[in-house]
């Protein structure tokens, strides 16, 4: 499965507090309704501190 691309993951990320763990960014995605591929995605990243958009995107995209 293609990852999401990182425009349509940010989408879902607005407001978030940078530094965020997995668990914030997870949880702020399922809590903007984002499709499933993309918390399939978000759930793929290791565990850790993300301290920008551009840090999940590579996740995400190493991740899958």
């Amino acid at each position: 499965m293609a990852a999401p691309n990182p425009i349509q993951i940010q989408k879902y990320l607005s407001g978030i507090d940078y530094p965020a763990s997995k668990d914030d960014i997870v949880s702020t995605a399922e809590g903007e309704n984002a499709p499933d591929d993309v918390l399939e995605a978000l759930r793929a990243i290791p565990e850790g501190k993300y301290d920008a958009p551009t840090a999940v995107s590579s996740a995400v995209t190493d991740a899958n």
